[in-house]
């Protein structure tokens, strides 16, 4: 495979760098911006942390987690439990660069020091959600290879009857004698390895997806590029801020959100390891939290809570995962005076590509190009559509697809575009407006309908609290538009009432020719919806 762009690796087990992708199909590169030029020894762990503690000092508030255990670490305790991480994992338990090593568990500060500590010991961190069973765990093994694993306590037996072999596991958060905690406190001083800029540091898993997931893999300079990209030009995240939010670190919205971004800005963050959004409000409250990133449908809950006192302390609010419907911006503006930043990322970008912030923001459109970054929407040819035209949308920039081993790399990067599968709009502003995911777009009878063009007319109404628009087989259409509605509390709606009223707000071929009835949507930790359930359910 030629690597002859790369920079020479630190990695002593050169797992990732062999199994990455061919150069000639990696998406085209761009380091447009000043900030962007990174050297080419860089560790994201070191810079994290040391580029804060050298501007503001160790004092400075980094952690906190609420009751029943709550924790306040400073960005120098941050830094020592991370560095003093490294030095178990690379004196105690073997682990060389360029290993790979399991985190497992919750948001939670010791999730955090242990990931920082994978960084600076120059091995990988493949975060695990603590909602995987053994089954999905024994595959991101199988794919990941790795030497250890790190795992919050009280989800030790799940990751064990994985039967991941040879990857001994090291518990933290808890009051064991083999906890991280005291195999930590026991080490010497250490030195952050000097990875590579363009070193593996982390492999992701892809979600949403069903079968065998897909695991990206983004180097060092990655890291700190979405920082410098999204969360700086739009987020603009402030020294003085405290983050929260749902998302867990598995995922990288929540890894950037809510680990990434405030370390790069100097920030604190406040890390929850579950909450509905009324405990999210709660949580919000009572620590006077400044950001938040949640997924659309916990804003949709915020919106219609009552009680939106609660949120006073917030100025930004970030939402991913799934577009936010123009209803939900609405309502929570109406509630809380916020505007909502929407963006769409993905787990082969890292993370967001396109948003927009504070008066560029229209309700429905996901936004314009981040800052280092170039968009478009393409017909099938892949050349550019016009204006007003539904196409792919396609993406470049500093970060970009690398699949490991390189499988199904020819289908997310097409001449050099990373082709992320949604079908977009360009209006003449430059604005992108969503359609649906390419899959989800419905052929009924010759047209084209989008689900999610037709789920937002339904949240127009006023009796329907959540709804999911699939195509399902018809003998005579082909396929038909089936809407699953969730009506609100105490709130009574037919079928022919919702179809009467869809029709009133969009083209009369798009209604649903179906409705279904359901107490609750499938969705996933994220709150992403999961429309495949719903295709094989009817």
């Amino acid at each position: 495979m030629p690597t002859s762009s790369l920079n020479p690796s630190a990695h002593i087990d050169t797992f990732c760098r062999d199994r990455l992708p061919a150069e000639e199909d990696w998406p085209e590169l761009l380091f447009e911006l000043p900030e962007l030029d990174y050297p080419a020894r860089l560790n994201a762990g070191s810079e994290l942390l040391d580029t804060a503690i050298a501007r503001y000092g160790p004092d400075r508030p980094a952690l906190r987690a609420p009751a029943p255990n709550p924790v306040a670490w400073t960005y120098g305790e941050l830094r020592d439990r991370a560095a003093a991480v490294a030095a178990a994992l690379t004196r105690e338990l073997g682990v060389v660069p360029g290993n790979r090593v399991i985190l497992h568990g919750p948001n939670t500060p010791w999730l955090a020091a242990a990931w920082l500590g994978v960084l600076k010991a120059g091995a990988v961190a493949v975060t695990t959600t603590a909602m995987l069973r053994s089954g999905e765990l024994a595959t991101v093994g199988g794919l990941t290879r790795p030497a250890v694993a790190l795992c919050d306590h009280r989800f030790v037996a799940e990751l064990a009857s994985a039967g991941i072999a040879g990857m001994p596991i090291v518990p933290f958060g808890g009051a064991g004698a083999d906890d991280l905690a005291v195999r930590a406190a026991r080490q010497d001083p250490f030195d952050d390895v000097a990875t590579s800029a363009d070193d593996v540091a982390l492999l992701a898993c892809t979600s949403g997806t069903t079968g065998e997931p897909k695991v990206t893999m983004h180097f060092h300079r990655d890291v700190l590029a979405i920082a410098d990209t999204f969360a700086h030009h739009v987020v603009a995240l402030r020294p003085d801020d405290l983050v929260t939010g749902t998302p867990p670190f598995a995922f990288t919205f929540g890894l950037g959100g809510l680990l990434v971004f405030p370390l790069r800005a100097g920030a604190a963050a406040l890390l929850l390891e579950r909450a509905t959004p009324q405990e999210l409000a709660a949580h919000v409250a009572e620590n006077r939290a400044t950001v938040l990133f949640t997924a659309p449908t916990a804003y949709r809950a915020l919106a219609g809570d009552g009680r939106p006192e609660r949120l006073a302390s917030l100025r930004r609010c970030v939402s991913a995962g799934e577009p936010l419907p123009a209803s939900v911006w609405r309502d929570f503006r109406a509630a809380t005076g916020i505007r909502v930043i929407d963006g769409i990322g993905s787990t082969e970008m890292l993370h967001v590509f396109v948003s927009a912030a504070d008066d560029d923001i229209r309700p429905g459109a996901t936004g314009r190009a981040v800052p280092g970054y170039r968009v478009d929407v393409v017909d099938d040819l892949g050349r550019s559509a016009p204006d007003g035209v539904p196409g792919h949308l396609v993406v470049r920039g500093p970060t970009g697809c690398r699949y490991l081993d390189g499988r199904r790399q020819r289908e997310y990067v097409v001449h050099g575009w990373n082709r992320t599968g949604d079908i977009y709009v360009r209006d003449a502003d430059g604005l992108f407006w969503f359609q649906a995911r390419s899959d989800d777009m419905i052929i009924t009878a010759g047209y084209n309908v989008a689900g999610p063009e037709v789920e937002q007319a339904l949240l127009q109404h006023p009796s329907v609290a959540d709804c999911a628009v699939v195509g399902t087989p018809d003998a005579e259409r082909g396929h038909v538009v089936t809407a699953h509605v969730v009506l609100r509390p105490g709130e009574t709606a037919t079928a022919a009432e919702l179809q009467a009223f869809a029709k009133g707000v969009i083209a009369p071929y798009k209604y649903p020719r179906r409705i279904h009835f359901a107490d609750a949507l499938p969705r996933n930790s994220t709150g992403k919806l999961q429309r495949s359930a719903l295709r094989e359910a009817v």
